[in-house]
């Protein structure tokens, strides 16, 4: 089959011949992919940012955020036949650790990640395991929501652990109006009556915001933590979700957190630095968001079947992976990029 590798870090993806995915074990699910997006982190694994970290063997297939159809199952496989359609979480777990008992198996102690530390979906078949595939609405395609199945995770994770401290009253800031913001703003517009106000450098990636559920717009334009500040009556928002992490989002975002507030980090690529001084006086909350659980999956698919979640794309060809790369890197990308055998 076709497949878009890694063969080194600081070069070019390769697309190349490899042997298709096969049923090994009982749990296994094959999926031919329907739709494969295209995320910032693969240009941060492109630039060895995670070699450290996954310890992954080169040259290995890349793609994370996956959706398709069910190829093959094993033998002890129950919840999805040859032939559904599903989107694919983006980790195999094991089912057995504290973690995963919890609901929590986004922390599971025994996880493989497609696309990170094995390999994942810019191919045209993928295999995952039971546990990792959520059965589709008819309504849903894969082209459609593949990029739901991380950036769409991700935004939803955040954005539904903020929207359990926000009231009517509060105001929430969302830093990024662009592949996970844009997600993140319909998840908080269906689960929070906050204030939305959105900030981001590009005027039609506001217009965006406003036309999909947010109150404010605000250009990032040197003038935004101010205009922020005064939205808010001096005070600062409730929340703050940063989708963007870097170019000085953190302090910023840290400057429009109001006393006893949470600075949600999502997007990274900098450090926070903070006096702790500052933060044991305003009691300001940091917290970071990873991918979110099966669970979390679940819930962003049925608000996605609801029509209260809706992925902007622009699709490509596999063969043509390299202009959405470029793209992607250009910001030339509106919502996210998907890649379709």
């Amino acid at each position: 089959m076709k497949a878009v590798q890694v063969v080194g870090y600081h070069r070019p993806l390769e697309l190349t011949e490899v042997p298709a995915p096969e049923v090994a074990g009982p749990h296994d699910v094959v999926v031919k992919i329907g739709g494969a997006g295209v995320c910032r982190t693969d240009l941060h694994i492109l630039e060895g940012q995670w070699a450290e970290k996954s310890q992954v063997a080169l040259p290995y297939t890349i793609g994370h955020e996956n959706a398709g159809w069910v190829a093959a199952v094993g033998s002890a496989v129950t919840n999805v036949a040859e032939g559904d359609t599903v989107i694919v979480h983006p980790l195999i777990t094991c089912g057995l650790c504290r973690a995963c008992r919890s609901g929590d198996d986004v922390h599971c102690e025994a996880s493989a990640f497609p696309g990170i530390d094995t390999a994942g979906g810019y191919a045209e078949y993928l295999r995952t395991s039971a546990r990792s595939v959520v059965k589709l609405d008819p309504s849903l395609q894969p082209a459609d929501v593949a990029a739901l199945a991380d950036a769409g995770l991700t935004a939803y994770h955040a954005a539904a652990k903020a929207s359990r401290r926000l009231g009517p009253r509060d105001t929430c800031v969302v830093i990024g109006a662009g592949g996970l913001g844009h997600i993140g703003i319909q998840v908080l517009q269906a689960l929070t009556p906050a204030r939305l106000v959105v900030l981001d450098r590009n005027p039609d990636a506001l217009k965006l915001a406003l036309s999909i559920g947010a109150d404010d717009g605000v250009v990032a334009d040197g003038s935004h933590v101010d205009e922020v500040l005064s939205l808010t009556g001096g005070a600062g928002a409730e929340v703050v979700l940063d989708f963007v992490g870097e170019g000085g989002s953190t302090a910023e975002g840290l400057r429009m957190t109001r006393r006893a507030g949470d600075y949600h980090v999502v997007g990274y690529g900098e450090n926070v630095d903070v006096p702790t001084i500052d933060l044991v006086s305003s009691e300001v909350n940091v917290i970071g968001n990873l991918v979110g659980s099966y669970n979390d999956l679940q819930d962003l698919m049925a608000l996605a079947a609801r029509g209260l979640v809706t992925l902007h794309t622009t699709r490509y060809a596999l063969d043509d992976f390299q202009s959405a790369i470029d793209d992607l890197d250009a910001g030339r990308v509106r919502g996210r990029a998907i890649l379709v055998p």
